[in-house]
């Protein structure tokens, strides 16, 4: 039986409109099942390659490091704030505690500058002739990862943010080069990006993020998974009290060779003369 042309035009917009009718590439929610996971971690590695590539990024150097440390006047004008609340209510528990952490961010603040100063630096150096070599890497977020896209923008070149979701959304800082800005859904394959053209890696003090990327660092050049490359801890007092490296060894879970993976300094000039030295002053092949 032949269906009539009002009856055709009736069943039309119902058959178009359905979500099995989508083409699967502009179907959102089908792509976001679970099922189609591996496709997303295809996906994921292959965008920011595709644009690495047509920017012509060679080699970059990886700089780690806490979100919550603050730009040194901005965690200043929180203590001044804290204090004059504290004089009008000494004897308030909460805002003692607040101020204690206040000053304690305020200390922690020289190592934004640090950080400003290292990007700054390699940046000059290395992408002085060709701006494709030993490109600053960060996470794309506020603290390290904002003063060391930063140091790099107040060098005229150019830094890359792997920005990645999160509960409490973390917005890319201004500072990241907007054709080098990416957003990752999955951590795993941020981690290999941050390492397939890595060349150094300068770890800040930090929390469990920072920590969580030093070790598969460490990890990964101590089983030769991937070439030696200079690994730098800025903050001695910081690093020396957070993990206990000679305990490791002294307890034979470490080699004693594994300590020499690393090397821990108290500033940005001394984390690039280790950089430097490394290569020869000369950006890797």
């Amino acid at each position: 039986m032949k269906m009539s042309s009002e009856s055709r035009s009736r069943s039309t917009p119902t058959r178009v409109q359905s979500r099995a009718y989508r083409p699967a590439s502009e179907d959102l929610e089908f792509l976001a099942m679970d099922d189609l996971r591996p496709l997303r971690l295809q996906l994921e590695l292959l965008k920011p390659e595709w644009y690495l590539r047509q920017e012509e990024i060679r080699s970059t150097i990886v700089v780690f490091g806490s979100a919550r440390i603050l730009p040194p006047d901005t965690a200043r004008r929180q203590v001044l704030e804290l204090e004059r609340a504290v004089r009008g209510k000494p004897s308030d528990p909460q805002l003692q505690s607040k101020l204690a952490r206040a000053r304690k961010r305020q200390t922690y603040s020289r190592y934004y500058e640090e950080a400003r100063r290292f990007s700054a630096f390699v940046s000059h150096r290395f992408q002085e002739i060709d701006r494709r070599d030993f490109v600053v890497v960060t996470g794309g977020g506020p603290g390290i990862m904002e003063a060391a896209n930063r140091g790099a923008r107040e060098a005229d070149a150019r830094s890359i943010g792997f920005n990645i979701t999160l509960p409490h959304e973390q917005e890319p800082n201004p500072f990241v080069s907007p054709e080098l800005s990416f957003q990752f859904r999955y951590f795993a394959i941020r981690k290999m990006h941050f390492l397939l053209r890595a060349k150094a890696l300068v770890a800040f003090p930090g929390g469990y993020g920072t920590m969580d990327e030093l070790f598969e660092v460490l990890t990964l050049i101590q089983t030769k998974k991937i070439a030696p490359m200079p690994v730098v801890l800025i903050g001695r007092d910081f690093w020396t009290r957070a993990i206990d490296f000679d305990f490791l060894v002294e307890d034979a879970v470490v080699d004693p060779d594994d300590i020499a993976l690393f090397q821990i300094v108290d500033r940005a000039d001394e984390a690039i003369q280790i950089v430097h030295d490394f290569y020869g002053g000369r950006p890797p092949e």
